[in-house]
Order: C-alpha cells, then sequence, then structure tokens
C-alpha cells in the first residue's frame, strides 16, 4: 500500500512541476510579445479585434490578431487568414497558450486577441495566466451570459472588469456603467480611458464597405492612439481589413418563385438591445424595408436568450414571425399577446433545412425582408446555407428602396449599403504560405517548427533581419497614469 501511495505523490510531483515549467515557457512566449490587447465585452469582440489590427498595420507595426466569434481565425501580419483548429470542435481557452506561441514566433509588435471566457473566473485567469494584456479592451455591456455573469447588467460589468490588466490601460465606449468599470479600474491601478463615438464622424464611416459602428471604430483608433498611430493611419488600415465572417449583412435572392427577398443576418447580434440596434441601422439605411418578416433561431442550451428574441418582436414591428430550431415554444411563450402578426412555428429537432426553408420562402410575399435573429447555431446554420444556393437579385438598384426625403443622403447609402455576399467573401490564400501543410497538433493545433519557417519568410520580405521588430517603427512606450486625448 505505501508503494501506490509514494507512485501516487510521484506522480503528483511531476504533473506539478510540468505545470510550473509549462507555465514559465508561456511566459518567455508573452514577454516576447511587448504589446497585448485583449478585447471583451459582450457585442462586437470580433469586429473590434480585427479594427484595431487594421489599425495597428496600417501605421507599420508587426500585428498578430485572434478572433473567437462565428468562425474563429488566426490572422497573420500580412491580414491573410485561416480558421483556428480545434479537436473535436469544441472551444476552450486552454488554446490561447497555443495562439501566443505561434504568434510569437513573428517576433510581432503586437498581439491582439478576442477573450474566450464567459464565466467570471475564468475572464481572470485569461487575463492573469493566459494573455496578461497591456492594454484592455471592454467594448460595452448588454443582456447576454446573464446566468453566467448576471443577473443584473451591474453585475455583468463588474464580471467583464476581470479582464482589465492591473497597472495597464483599459478602452471602453460604454456609457451607461462607465462608473461602475471606473470603480473597478481604480480597484486594480488601472487607467480607464473612453473612447467616444460621437468623435468618428460619418465620413470616416463611408469607408467601410461593410456594416460597422461608431463605438467599434472610436475603440479602435483609441488603441492605435495608445501606441503611437495617428488617426488617418489608424482608419486607412482599418478600411483595408478584412471584415469577420458574422459582420452584419444584407443580401438580395430571387426564389424559385420569382420572389424578391431582402435577407439581413443578424445572428451575431444576439442580445435584445444589439438586436434592435442593428435592425433599426438596417432599416435607416434602406437596406431593409417593410414587409418585415423575422425567423428566430433556438437553441436548447440558449432558452433564455430564445425568450429574449420573442419579447422583442413588437419592437421589431414584423409582419410574420418564423420560429426554427428548437425548443420553439421558449421563443413563441415569450411573445407578447398582444402581437397582432402571425406565427409561424417550422421548428424540431431533425426538421429537413431544405423542407424548412422552402416552407419559409412560401410564406412571404412577392417582394419582402427577412430578418434572422437568435443565434446562428444549428438550423440557424443550415437555413444560411440553403438559402445560399438562391440566385442574387442584381436586377435592382439599392438606393431605391430608400424613400425621398428620410434624411439620409445618396452618397452615404452608396457607401453604407454593402454589395451582394461581401460580408462573406474570403481573402483568398497568398501564395508565401501556400507550401505549409495544416498547422495542427493534438496540444494546441501548430507545428511550432514550420511557423518558426513561415516567420523567417514574413520578416525576409519585410527587408528586416530574421527575428527583429519593425526597425523603422520603434515600439511606443505610454504611461498608463498620464492623462491620454480621445480621439
Amino acid at each position: 500500500m505505501l508503494f501506490l501511495y509514494v507512485i501516487v505523490l510521484l506522480s503528483c510531483a511531476a504533473l506539478w512541476i510540468a505545470g510550473i515549467l509549462e507555465q514559465q515557457r508561456h511566459f518567455a512566449s508573452l514577454e516576447q510579445i511587448p504589446t497585448r490587447v485583449l478585447v471583451n465585452g459582450i457585442r462586437g469582440k470580433s469586429s473590434i479585434t480585427r479594427l484595431c489590427a487594421g489599425a495597428l498595420r496600417g501605421g507599420g507595426l508587426v500585428t498578430v490578431a485572434k478572433t473567437t466569434g462565428t468562425a474563429a481565425r488566426f490572422i497573420h501580419p500580412d491580414a491573410t487568414e485561416e480558421p483556428v483548429y480545434r479537436k473535436f470542435g469544441l472551444s476552450n481557452i486552454v488554446e490561447q497558450i497555443g495562439i501566443v506561441r505561434r504568434a510569437a514566433t513573428y517576433r510581432p509588435d503586437a498581439l491582439v486577441i478576442e477573450c474566450m471566457a464567459v464565466m467570471p473566473a475564468l475572464q481572470e485567469i485569461n487575463q492573469e495566466k493566459l494573455i496578461r494584456s497591456t492594454i484592455g479592451v471592454l467594448c460595452n455591456v448588454r443582456e447576454d451570459h446573464l446566468e453566467e455573469m448576471g443577473p443584473t447588467l451591474d453585475d455583468v460589468a463588474r464580471s467583464l472588469s476581470r479582464s482589465m490588466p492591473v497597472g495597464g490601460v483599459c478602452v471602453t465606449a460604454e456609457k451607461d456603467r462607465f462608473h461602475i468599470l471606473q470603480e473597478e479600474a481604480d480597484a486594480r491601478n488601472c487607467k480607464l480611458v473612453y473612447a467616444d463615438p460621437e468623435t468618428v464622424t460619418d465620413e470616416e464611416l463611408r469607408g467601410f464597405s461593410w456594416f460597422t459602428f461608431k463605438e467599434n471604430v472610436a475603440i479602435a483608433l483609441t488603441v492605435a492612439e495608445l501606441l503611437g498611430v495617428d488617426r488617418q493611419t489608424a482608419m486607412q488600415g482599418m478600411w483595408d481589413a478584412p471584415p469577420d465572417p458574422g459582420v452584419l449583412s444584407v443580401e438580395r435572392y430571387v426564389t424559385p418563385e420569382g420572389k424578391r427577398l431582402r435577407f439581413a443576418n443578424v445572428f451575431a447580434a444576439n442580445d435584445p438591445e444589439s438586436t434592435l440596434m442593428n435592425v433599426k441601422q438596417l432599416e435607416d439605411l434602406g437596406a431593409i424595408r417593410r414587409p418585415l418578416s423575422v425567423v428566430i433561431n433556438c437553441r436548447p442550451d440558449r432558452v433564455e436568450r430564445n425568450g429574449q428574441m420573442g419579447a422583442i418582436v413588437p419592437d421589431l414591428a414584423a409582419e410574420t414571425v418564423f420560429l426554427i430550431g428548437h425548443p420553439t415554444k421558449s421563443a413563441r411563450d415569450a411573445i407578447p399577446a398582444d402581437f397582432t402578426g402571425r406565427v409561424v412555428d417550422l421548428g424540431g429537432d431533425r426538421r429537413d433545412p431544405e423542407e424548412l426553408t422552402a416552407a419559409m420562402l412560401a410564406e412571404l410575399g412577392p417582394a419582402s425582408s427577412l430578418v434572422a435573429i437568435g443565434n446562428i447555431h444549428g438550423q440557424g446554420e443550415l437555413f444560411l446555407e440553403c438559402l445560399a444556393e438562391l440566385p442574387l437579385d442584381d436586377s435592382e438598384d439599392p438606393l431605391d428602396a430608400v424613400p425621398d426625403g428620410d434624411g439620409l443622403d445618396q452618397e452615404t447609402m452608396q457607401i453604407a449599403v454593402p454589395r451582394p455576399r461581401i460580408a462573406v467573401a474570403r481573402p483568398p490564400e497568398p501564395e508565401p504560405y501556400s507550401w505549409v501543410a495544416p498547422l495542427e497538433t493534438p496540444a494546441y493545433g501548430f507545428h511550432i517548427p514550420e511557423q518558426r519557417e513561415l516567420a523567417r519568410r514574413f520578416a525576409a520580405r519585410q527587408g528586416r533581419p530574421d527575428g527583429e521588430r519593425a526597425a523603422d517603427v520603434p515600439h511606443p512606450s505610454y504611461d498608463p497614469h498620464q492623462p491620454t486625448r480621445n480621439p
């Protein structure tokens, strides 16, 4: 028996030592990245991550980024990207270790990475043990994941604050609960900087070929300013940055019966406030128009969110509401009794997606708009695949959708309304990466030797010695306790 106890103790000691060595190795990788930006919040994290990375690239900083939202992506310093490999398709914050190690091989000036954690304790571990950010971003506080971070929005604000860097800088566009964030920042000796959305002009928004918000742009501009990138250079970098696959988009289709359909994919905005804001923006821009129908995709692990989507149906003023996924009862019961429109339940665990799509299109009028809300996973993804097979409607000018005198100038409309499928376009794989085999290992998903060779070639293309950062762009230093000018 004593022998077994000795074996157990020795095994525990070996695991403890291995854990310490792994942690030291990870911290060494972090030290090779001078600036680490951790993007947290409820809505818009992936878009902000891409905007920050684009702004820093525009300023000449070698920047690596990683998003987690609709489709996790590792973004190389030249803005090309590839999916993040996940064993069994499951996400885990431990994957950040491999991301940091892979990013460090580029000897970058900055890493911009989206927070993966939801549970408050994991958010703190993600910051203190995995990323140790020098600049934090806390984009907003909304009603989502209330079961983990709630039950109130004040609780959500305090939970998100656990990702603030101790002794660093945190940038936020949250206005309603700024006082709570300030209390949490003071407790962590962290300088909180407010990124004012009003400083972003309509002219600057017109430079984007996809839908984005002033709050997101203001945050990216503030981060860029902290790192010494001027405003115009940062804006150009953001305009050139590829959009996230889950970006707000509108596509126009022709159904087999000849009906014309404007479809708005608002799945990424899966909290009530963001959903209403997105739909209102699309309607104000004329990208969608009445009569308006809504499809709510339900998930068994998001019952609370299903109900939230059902509750805002009257605010959307929809003519018809389609319920798909499971359990649709959670959304149907939340629709207020005074709603006068139609509710069509097309849900079910194993409903054929083509049959579901055909049934939905049959209920629509000859020219209508359809908005998809809720959560994209499950039947939502299958529904999008079926819609993508429909022919695009190029017969109508998007500007015709806006009635005269609605207050929007034609130049704004021409640039603001996205072209068909622009949001789902993927940048082509460049020649420098075509030789690289899939970077997958059971532990972290990356072959480090091959990645070092890739980083060496990238450095050679930049005209700088192997392992050296951009020599013509000195790494800026900043004092978190000095006043910071907002953009």
